[in-house]
């Protein structure tokens, strides 16, 4: 598959184009994705971020010189609360999650009920304590389904890769022995969400991304093109000892230039 051919790209965020959770910081891409509109193609944002929301996400992208539509950014937090809306109409759940992946819940109409709850949804926390992880265990013994809003080990931070939500996954799977119902990447989930609004084929598709485990086995399951970046997470070392391999490695997103 020739890049310049591709009709649609899907662009993780973290890693690739800034790095930072709280005040982002540029990495590359505006070029890229200029170019990419210019050439009247299209791009999306597939990101794993469950702390902000869609429209928190939408801004950021501003401020750092990005020009997506909102319907362009679609986030695991987004696509969780889509799922409950789908399964339960209205759910109840109980949250390992910090605030934005709280809004869009409740955006959605879902209510945040401690006690009974019909789900424990799952994302990156920075405030998890054994009391919130204990409490949410009570609640998967007791007949509520995990819900994973994404699986990845680890996220790009300021100071490199740091834990992220799928250990926290792990070890209530572990301890109700129930398996979580995993919405954001590597789920083909978010990856046929983008196709459908993109009225696309994977065929016509690239994603970018700084992580294998996430990023391109995400893609691989929904038939995507592979680019991987290595300003986050990814390393020459780790590539080689991967089963999993990416189409075509570049050095940073401002390399992706060369094959449009």
């Amino acid at each position: 598959m020739k890049i310049a051919a591709t009709k649609v790209f899907f662009f993780d965020l973290d890693g690739v184009l800034s790095v930072g959770k709280e005040n982002p910081r540029y990495l590359g891409g505006r070029e890229v994705l200029n170019k990419i509109k210019s050439q009247g193609k299209r791009s999306f944002i597939l990101t794993n971020d469950s702390t902000h929301t869609r429209h928190e996400i939408h801004r950021n992208l501003a401020t750092l010189g990005f020009t997506f539509e909102l319907e362009e950014i679609l986030t695991s937090s987004f696509l969780t609360a889509n799922y409950l809306t789908q399964k339960y109409g209205k759910a109840s759940f109980f949250l390992i999650g910090e605030n934005g992946l709280k809004r869009e819940l409740e955006a959605a109409r879902h209510q945040e009920k401690h006690q009974s709850p019909q789900v424990v949804v799952v994302g990156f926390d920075r405030g998890l304590t054994y009391e919130k992880l204990d409490d949410a265990l009570r609640s998967l013994r007791g007949g509520a389904q995990l819900v994973g809003s994404y699986g990845g080990a680890v996220y790009m931070s300021d100071r490199g890769p740091a834990l992220s939500a799928g250990p926290i996954i792990k070890a209530l799977e572990y301890g109700s022995g129930k398996k979580a119902i995993m919405i954001g990447k590597p789920s083909p989930r978010m990856f046929r969400l983008a196709l459908r609004l993109a009225h696309e084929k994977p065929s016509n598709a690239v994603m970018i991304g700084d992580q294998i485990e996430t990023d391109l086995l995400g893609a691989h399951r929904a038939g995507v093109y592979t680019v991987l970046v290595l300003t986050g997470v990814e390393s020459r070392e780790t590539i080689s000892s991967s089963k999993i391999k990416p189409d075509l490695v570049i050095q940073t997103i401002d390399d992706l230039l060369t094959y449009l």
